[in-house]
């Protein structure tokens, strides 16, 4: 049996197979990675700047698609409204609160567009409270450009047991600064400005992303090929099976012929 099976027919079987095994289980491999992938949240096109007014409303929930959006906003800054977002990295993704304490602020001065409501920019990002930088707010009409994000939920950080100075908030959250800008009319979200205002940091912000969609048919192109290499073993046993018994049968039936000899 073993000279069987280390015979050169043979051994060049077992090669084949298992080059053919290699081959199937990798691009079962590959096929299983594009299905994969294909469900991971992606970059979307990254539409046209449009004027904040029409995506970011008064008094209702921003719409999920327009999330990381660009804007522009034309208006003038209200310094005297002027808050720092406290415990911020330069990342408007990063976790903010107690992880994040003593990181930095986001400048967050309130722009009043042209039909009265006030739009909430994070100008940029400052590494101290006291920055000049900070204080340094655009006089006149100004025109703003930026990325649109979400309000930030009041619960979405770990907030600071001893609480804030006063002029320090610790979210972006449009229910909040209604409160804090009594009587005037709030848009929901805010502006992340690119580039930022004065000589602030920028505050880095993502383009808008979309869901992926699975792509089912790669899924079964990997089990295809996963299939194909069991079927390929299935092959190699019948074959090495049938060369033993070939084998072992020519071994029985020589005595007997040298015999008649």
């Amino acid at each position: 049996m073993l000279r069987t099976l280390f015979s050169p027919r043979v051994m060049g079987l077992h090669l084949l197979t298992l080059g053919v095994l290699v081959a199937f289980i990798l691009l079962g491999r590959w096929q299983l990675g594009v299905f994969q992938d294909s469900g991971k949240p992606h970059t979307a096109v990254d539409p046209e700047p449009v004027a904040v007014a029409t995506l970011a409303p008064v008094g209702a929930q921003m719409s999920g698609e327009v999330v990381g959006r660009r804007v522009t906003a034309e208006g003038s800054y209200e310094a005297g409204r002027q808050l720092l977002v406290a415990d911020r990295r330069a990342d408007v993704d990063a976790p903010g609160g107690n992880v994040s304490r003593d990181h930095g602020y986001w400048v967050l001065t309130p722009l009043r567009l042209d039909d009265g409501t006030l739009m909430p920019v994070v100008r940029g990002w400052t590494a101290k409270a006291g920055d000049p930088a900070a204080e340094a707010v655009p006089e006149g009409r100004v025109s703003v450009a930026g990325r649109l994000r979400p309000q930030q939920g009041t619960d979405s950080v770990q907030r600071r047991t001893e609480g804030l100075p006063a002029g320090q908030v610790q979210t972006v959250s449009t229910g909040e600064l209604v409160n804090l800008w009594t009587g005037q009319k709030v848009r929901t979200g805010f502006v992340v400005a690119e580039p930022p205002s004065g000589a602030l940091a920028p505050v880095k912000v993502a383009p808008p992303v979309v869901g992926g969609t699975l792509t089912w048919r790669n899924l079964a192109y990997a089990a295809n090929w996963w299939i194909f290499a069991g079927f390929a073993v299935f092959m190699w046993f019948h074959f090495v099976r049938d060369a033993v018994r070939s084998d072992r049968d020519r071994g029985k039936s020589s005595p007997e012929m040298v015999l008649e000899g």
